[in-house]
């Protein structure tokens, strides 16, 4: 398959099905290079075709503390009181740059998710 920009659905399946072919390809070699040249090509094809909307901040801050199992009384210190923590998962308090710094830091959530609704 000669490499080209993608884009039709009938081009990304066909780029879909030649990087099904080649996923035992080596690196460094003619088929590598292909299967990461296709793999460049379907991204940047999903990425305009099928974008993915940031997650909401608070959504994002329960998901984190549901993977951690944290509760929302383990967010104290990093929050503040046990109403701010309340105030903040329940939408009606905005963040703050100093929380968003702390949820960064402690939990590891990404600064341009938290922006995203502050």
């Amino acid at each position: 398959m000669k490499a080209k920009v993608i884009k039709t659905e009938s081009d990304y399946l066909a780029a879909l099905a030649r990087i099904e072919k080649l996923m035992d390809a080596k690196a460094n070699t003619l088929q590598g290079d292909e299967l990461e040249l296709l793999s460049l090509l379907v991204h940047d094809y999903e990425d305009r075709v099928y974008p993915i909307d940031k997650p909401d901040p608070i959504a994002a801050i329960r998901f984190r503390m549901e993977q951690k199992g944290l509760k929302p009384v383990d967010l104290i210190p990093v929050l503040g009181s046990r109403s701010r923590v309340s105030e903040i998962l329940s939408g009606r308090r905005s963040l703050t740059v100093k929380m968003i710094r702390a949820l960064v830091e402690r939990l590891g959530i990404p600064a341009e998710i938290l922006i995203g609704g502050t």
